[in-house]
């Protein structure tokens, strides 16, 4: 006969194995379904982009097209409850019994994809955070034995997700920890790192480029001041992104007739749109483009006062279009304001002071430094970004901008939009 302790044993053994196989489940389907929404984001995005730029009557309508299939789809499609951005994975992780409904993983997947490929100025970050982190909820209300790994789960989807996105098993890990889960077991350990490893196979096996190709072989100790600078302008910013968010949400709510809120946002939208096309969707064509044109435009008054009028127009957008019934969230705007925040600090000390310091560190750090403070995540940030460019020479002073720019956030302004209002 066996002996309590080899049952015991048995036991434990059988709830690893089954640990292992519903990681490696999630983690695959969780990569699967953040490559392919990637993919097909960036195809679309890029062919309406292009149809708005040549006729620009496309700005009108595509934003108003985009918001009004999300509303129809939620309303007859979606069981009409609108999605509640991050705040749902809180909600199930702080929770026993409130689990992840499936319709989640199409509901965000399709309506994520529609506002960004339609205009909204926001990215598909959030979107595929909550989708994943469904699939994680879903496997683990399927056998008894999973039900104590229930926060370790979800964080194993969102992690392979965000290594999908942004091809960095490292910062998939970290949002995991320092945003959704804040504790580490030995279940989240084994869990997360066999997501992220199945995820990062996969990019691997499909030959996935990093998302921003740059050139960066140095940096000078001479620039750590203006390191410290943009550090604290991305704090400052981040601020008035979250300001922004919160502001809009508030005022949008006050708004009983959803179609008002669809009008009243496409309106914002198209404008914005028309006067800085750059705002269009996740904006990464934009940040591509001054990435490889950086060296060769000189700061003028019309150039620095375009870069100012992005840099203030980006969170009002970014806000609306989530207010008037977007899917997405402050992960791709505060890389696209950061990008544009650094090249601007860049160009304005080399033309006016003659620093002489190198603008595409500056575009990079900046990203890293705007993300860090507006989710307060700053370890996040840092392999984030490494990981997009596929770079990490700047990581000491991406690591310091970082720190900076999320204590200055919290000094001026304690909340993200994720603590304060955390249905983005």
């Amino acid at each position: 006969m066996k002996t309590t302790a080899q049952i015991k044993k048995n036991y434990h053994l059988i709830k690893f194995k089954k640990l292992v196989i519903v990681s490696l489940l999630i983690g695959f389907l969780s990569a699967f379904l953040g490559i392919s929404l990637k993919k097909i984001t960036e195809y679309y995005e890029e062919i309406f982009f292009h149809q708005a730029n040549v006729n620009p009557f496309f700005y009108i309508l595509f934003p108003v097209f985009g918001l009004s299939v999300i509303y129809f789809l939620r309303e007859y499609l979606f069981k009409k409850k609108e999605n509640k951005g991050i705040k749902e994975v809180f909600e199930s992780t702080n929770s026993k019994t409130k689990n992840l409904p499936s319709y989640k993983i199409p509901s965000h997947t399709i309506n994520g994809l529609l506002t960004v490929i339609f205009g909204g100025s926001t990215g598909i970050e959030v979107s595929t955070v909550v989708a994943t982190a469904t699939i994680g909820s879903v496997a683990h209300q399927k056998e008894n034995i999973f039900r104590q790994y229930k926060t370790e789960l979800i964080c194993a989807g969102v992690a392979a997700g965000i290594t999908a996105l942004f091809s960095s098993p490292i910062a998939g890990i970290l949002f995991a920890i320092e945003v959704i889960s804040r504790k580490i077991t030995r279940a989240f350990i084994i869990s997360n790192l066999i997501a992220v490893s199945i995820a990062f196979g996969l990019l691997t096996i499909l030959k996935e480029e990093p998302l921003f190709a740059v050139n960066i072989n140095s940096w000078h100790l001479k620039a750590i001041p203006y390191f410290i600078l943009l550090g604290i302008l991305a704090g400052i910013n981040s601020v008035y992104l979250t300001k922004c968010v919160l502001f809009f949400k508030a005022q949008f709510a006050k708004i009983e007739t959803h179609y008002y809120k669809i009008i009243f946002g496409s309106v914002v939208l198209s404008i914005s749109l028309f006067i800085f096309p750059q705002l269009y969707g996740e904006g990464y064509h934009a940040i591509k483009t001054i990435t490889s044109t950086h060296n060769e435009i000189p700061l003028t008054l019309t150039l620095a006062f375009s870069f100012l009028g992005i840099l203030f127009l980006k969170p009002v957008v970014t806000s609306v279009t989530l207010a008037s019934g977007g899917d997405g969230g402050v992960f791709a705007p505060s890389l696209f304001i950061g990008a544009f925040l650094g090249l601007l600090v860049a160009s304005v000390l080399n033309t006016f002071f003659d620093t002489q310091i190198i603008p595409i560190n500056f575009m990079v750090i900046g990203m890293a430094a705007v993300l860090s403070a507006s989710i307060h995540a700053p370890f996040t940030a840092i392999f984030l970004v490494c990981g997009l460019t596929n770079n990490y020479t700047l990581f000491f002073p991406i690591l310091a901008a970082c720190f900076i720019s999320k204590y200055t956030a919290k000094m001026i302004y304690p909340n993200t939009v994720y603590t304060f209002a955390p249905s983005i």
